[in-house]
């Protein structure tokens, strides 16, 4: 594991946060390279059940160190309340460390957030409204404040009244009040003392890791179905959970990446808008959800469900190069006599597609070809070995590493994290 990327092979939602607190066991760093706190990682283990929108999930384990990248937005108030939340459950902070590069979400990226979203009409998106999408906006044309920024405060005041100008501009064209820039200055500056000390240059710390092969865990947030390039655009995050951005995000060069672990459950869930094809709106979407409890951990949003989609994780896989799949939550499908994976779509046209994704307008007239599969109707939860699996698991299992042309390399039979084993 010298250097590993682990990304999510679907719409988000995939379980990634076991899987890094998994393999965060072994790790010396752990990096979150993309998003903000639009998404959250649920992890559960001997500190209790902990949804984490930005710190690493490497963070539960002492030895580890956890860096929040330069590839994410970070608002400075929900980081202090996520790490008042761990403290308070014992977990020690002493390894977080924060990238000066890494953008901040400030409060009016909020505001504009859900005065755009109300100004979009019938047509939203289903943004979260945290402000990720107008503070990576703001990083792209270059008003965006950056944590670093905090510990520079005549810097931090020329560039704040800067972006205020743009920013009111357009709190005033969407109908809302402008914000005041000295209270939000001082803000800042309670940020400053708060958090300074944790604000660093990552890269000496991270030349060292590679210098002395350091075991790197690079973690990204969402899917490749929600990438801004890649995704079902404009449903789509503001970055790039790929793992093509994952070493710039962590700040690391591109030639270190050894490995990238695909995660993906075992049936399709998917949180927002868009076309999503292989959505349930039956009784066994909604059986489904509440199995697997598919309720979003930042929003509480109801999760859209379905069963597995091979096009996807076809497609996942290849455009990040996957060299191993997590399959998480097998244990929801316990219970089925029948199960069903997406093997292509039929579009409007007639067309089949069954090796890549249609781009968005196709997407949404796509209808899934199914192939039917045998259910185990026994519990996996207790299986800790491969060969512990009832064996119409085994081969289901099977069959998604074949979709994805990558073999299967760790299973989840559960929340715990020693109900997850490797193939």
């Amino acid at each position: 594991m010298p250097v590993t990327a682990v990304v999510g092979a679907q719409w988000g939602d995939e379980g990634k946060g076991r899987i890094i607190d998994y393999l965060a066991q072994q790790a010396d760093v752990v990096i979150r390279f993309q998003g903000g706190d639009n998404a959250g990682h649920t992890v559960i283990n001997e500190f209790g059940k902990h949804a984490l929108h930005l710190i690493p999930s490497g963070i539960f384990n002492p030895q580890t160190v956890n860096i929040i990248g330069s590839g994410c937005v970070v608002n400075p108030q929900s980081l202090l309340d996520e790490m008042a939340t761990l403290e308070a459950a014992g977990v020690g902070l002493e390894n977080l460390w924060i990238s000066n590069r890494a953008q901040m979400v400030m409060s009016y990226h909020r505001l504009i957030d859900a005065l755009e979203e109300t100004a979009r009409g019938p047509d939203t998106i289903g943004t979260t409204k945290r402000g990720i999408g107008p503070a990576y906006a703001d990083k792209a044309t270059r008003a965006g404040l950056r944590l670093g920024d905090l510990l520079q405060s005549d810097w931090l005041e020329a560039r704040l009244d800067g972006a205020l100008r743009q920013a009111n501009e357009r709190i005033r064209i969407l109908g809302g009040d402008a914000v005041d820039g000295q209270e939000i200055f001082a803000q800042l500056m309670g940020f400053r003392d708060r958090l300074g000390h944790r604000i660093i240059d990552t890269v000496p710390l991270l030349r060292k890791a590679l210098a002395t092969d350091a075991r790197i865990l690079l973690e990204g947030q969402l899917g490749v179905m929600r990438d801004l390039d890649w995704g079902i655009y404009p449903y789509v995050t503001s970055s790039n959970p790929t793992a093509s951005f994952a070493a710039s995000g962590a700040g690391l060069p591109a030639r270190t990446l050894d490995a990238v672990i695909g995660v993906v459950k075992a049936y399709s869930t998917c949180v927002g808008d868009g076309p999503f094809p292989v959505e349930l709106h039956d009784a066994t979407g909604a059986r489904l959800r509440e199995i697997g409890q598919e309720f979003g951990a930042t929003t509480g949003r109801p999760r859209r469900c379905g069963w597995f989609d091979g096009v996807a994780i076809n497609y996942a896989a290849w455009l990040n190069g996957m060299t191993a799949l997590a399959v998480t939550k097998l244990d929801v499908l316990d219970t089925f006599a029948e199960l069903k994976i997406c093997t292509g779509y039929r579009l409007a046209d007639g067309a089949v597609v069954t090796d890549t994704m249609p781009d968005t307008a196709l997407l949404n007239q796509a209808t899934p070809i199914y192939e039917t599969w045998e259910g185990w109707q026994s519990s996996s939860a207790d299986c800790r070995r491969w060969d512990d699996l009832p064996p119409q698991a085994r081969r289901y299992i099977d069959r998604i590493g074949q979709l994805a042309d990558v073999p299967v390399r760790y299973v989840s039979v559960g929340a715990e994290r020693d109900q997850m084993f490797e193939v």
